[in-house]
């Protein structure tokens, strides 16, 4: 396993894609904190740091990573250097969530760093070291699941462009609809309704507590990894 994982690693760091993320979603969220802290007083600073936006693209890096695949026709060579398929995709998803505390963590603390500054000089209010490391925690939490999740409908679908565009329809515009509709089982999303448990923010009181979204972002993982593992190794790779 330490070799897979250092292999999806090394695949991950190479690449193109991962670059172009962590560089587009670092400069967007610094560019939203400073935007946001400049323009408006905040007596709730915690919903300014969190990084909300950040977990699209997490999720879509883990798809996008997994999908590639079938898109480059890679998938067969990497078979055959790992022929345990639930084991490679293991190593994926272990890599895809290294991946994203990396992420979250360079986005966090940017921002963090930024927006503190901005509310600074404006004489706003700011967090202290507590408020910092709770938000902290908490876009980590979310993102070291979000990698995986993207990695597991990435190898369940397969498709790439049908799996970016669900994704992105399911966190902008299903579940945000399904919560107007009947907020107790929006909340239970995947992508938006659980993550937003765990970010908390101004709309805390509808959605679920932190430990408890945790716990369904844990199982959404767990039930999608285990779906695309069952159709990895029964089915062929093309």
């Amino acid at each position: 396993m330490n070799a897979l994982l250092h292999a999806e690693l090394l695949k991950l760091r190479t690449t193109r894609t991962f670059a172009a993320v962590v560089g587009i979603a670092a400069l967007l969220s610094v560019a939203l904190v400073g935007i946001a802290a400049s323009m408006s007083h905040h007596d709730a600073p915690h919903a300014l740091f969190t990084n909300s936006s950040v977990t699209y693209f997490i999720v879509l890096l883990g798809a996008i990573g997994m999908t590639g695949e079938w898109r480059h026709r890679t998938i067969t060579g990497t078979v055959l250097a790992a022929p345990d398929r639930v084991r490679m995709l293991t190593a994926k998803v272990l890599a895809y969530s290294a991946a994203g505390v990396v992420l979250s963590l360079l986005v966090t603390v940017a921002t963090m760093l930024v927006g503190t500054l901005i509310l600074s000089s404006r004489g706003d209010e700011t967090l202290g070291a507590g408020g910092l490391l709770d938000v902290l925690w908490r876009n980590l939490a979310v993102a070291a699941l979000l990698g995986p999740l993207g990695v597991a409908f990435g190898a369940l679908i397969r498709n790439q462009i049908v799996t970016v565009v669900g994704l992105i329809a399911t966190a902008a515009v299903l579940e945000p609809a399904i919560s107007q509709v009947a907020p107790d089982v929006g909340r239970f999303g995947p992508l938006a309704g659980a993550p937003g448990g765990v970010l908390g923010g101004v709309d805390a009181g509808a959605l679920l507590a932190p430990g408890l979204a945790v716990v369904v972002l844990i199982g959404w993982a767990v039930l999608v990894f285990a779906a695309a593992a069952l159709r990895l190794d029964r089915r062929d790779l093309v």
